[in-house]
């Protein structure tokens, strides 16, 4: 296995740098091969139940993978329950990975910048291994995400400014030399571990893809590994078909949905804070994933945040409101006939802090 640059196709080791000499992410090249039927899969081994589709031994785990997946006919779709993570997210499912070869590495101190979700599952994985953690977070982010990360024992570094800005002051340390960048955006094997979305997803759905994936769309962290599983599913003959793929921004920070032409003269929806990413990382490559997958991106606004975000609640669906724009962008979808009332969907619910 490999790092490949998005842009100009330079490699680099798998121990190689964040992000390629011309300052463009890095994929990977060369993950091992599938084989030719799906195996019998251990669930105990949760991330690594498919011991061939992770590039990294299981040097630290909490547990976590295999999320439930529930039929809400009432909405006419089916929820993924990525809040019942470790940490409360699907980001766990990239920091296991990420930690895991942080250890592969010898790195013995990790940086990240995040709005919250990221830094704490990074916090909480390197802690379980003793590796020392420093996170860079908005200063204006949420206290009780601040809390919780605290409580590993982390580093908290808060800085004021967008999300721009704390990735800024976070590479600024990492190119000093400081610690593994165990970044969420740019470290290509944290989608590595997210694409487990989509293994799951087809297992418990008997290896057919639904219809379509709707999911919250900021770096696109989960949309992306979304993309790389099922897309290696279908190489491998697993599954028959990519499931169509739409993401959903909030309002007023939607640089993915403008890109499709689907901007909205809106407020700025501060609902959905953990979505608010003005210049995504992987901006190509999510413009990509859609158009392969015949999918789109979409804005919701801070009212249908809200109105989603209080029907999952009255369904027992306790979930921070980033999660709700899915829901909510999901039922614009319908409204424009995009996606049909017909259509298998399957939705996760990403967080619950």
């Amino acid at each position: 296995m490999q790092r490949v640059c998005t842009d100009c196709g330079g490699t680099y080791p798998s121990d190689g740098p964040w992000r390629c000499a011309c300052g463009s992410p890095l994929d990977l090249q060369g993950l091992p091969e599938l084989p030719a039927e799906p195996p019998a899969l251990d669930r105990d081994a949760g991330l690594w139940a498919c011991e061939d589709f992770l590039p990294v031994e299981p040097h630290v785990t909490l547990g976590e993978g295999w999320t439930p997946l529930i039929d809400a006919k009432e909405d006419g779709v089916t929820y993924k329950l990525e809040h019942l993570f470790p940490t409360g997210s699907f980001k766990d499912r990239g920091a296991a990975v990420v930690i895991s070869h942080a250890l592969e590495r010898g790195a013995d101190r990790v940086l990240e910048d995040s709005s919250g979700n990221a830094g704490l599952a990074i916090a909480t994985y390197a802690a379980c291994t003793g590796i020392d953690a420093e996170i860079f977070v908005p200063a204006d982010a949420k206290p009780g995400k601040l809390r919780a990360i605290e409580r590993t024992g982390a580093a908290l570094r808060q800085v004021d400014g967008d999300r721009e800005a704390v990735t800024q002051a976070c590479t600024e340390v990492v190119e000093a030399g400081e610690g593994y960048y165990a970044s969420h955006a740019w470290e290509p094997l944290f989608l590595a571990g997210t694409a487990t979305f989509a293994l799951e997803v087809a297992a418990q759905r008997d290896w057919e893809a639904p219809d379509a994936v709707v999911t919250p769309l900021g770096h696109g962290t989960l949309f992306l590994g979304a993309a790389w599983g099922f897309d290696r599913l279908q190489r491998a003959g697993w599954i028959d078909d990519v499931p169509r793929l739409f993401g959903v921004q909030a309002s007023g920070v939607a640089p993915i949905a403008a890109a499709r032409g689907n901007d909205r003269d809106a407020g700025r929806n501060d609902l959905a804070d953990g979505i608010q990413i003005a210049e995504p990382v992987r901006r190509e490559g999510i413009l990509d994933a859609i158009e392969r997958s015949d999918g789109d991106a979409i804005a919701v606004t801070a009212g249908e945040t809200e109105q989603a975000h209080d029907r999952l609640a009255a369904r027992g669906l306790a979930v921070e409101p980033t999660s709700a724009t899915a829901v909510a962008g999901l039922n614009r979808l319908r409204e424009r006939g995009v996606v049909d009332e017909s259509d298998e969907v399957v939705v996760p619910l990403t967080g619950q802090n």
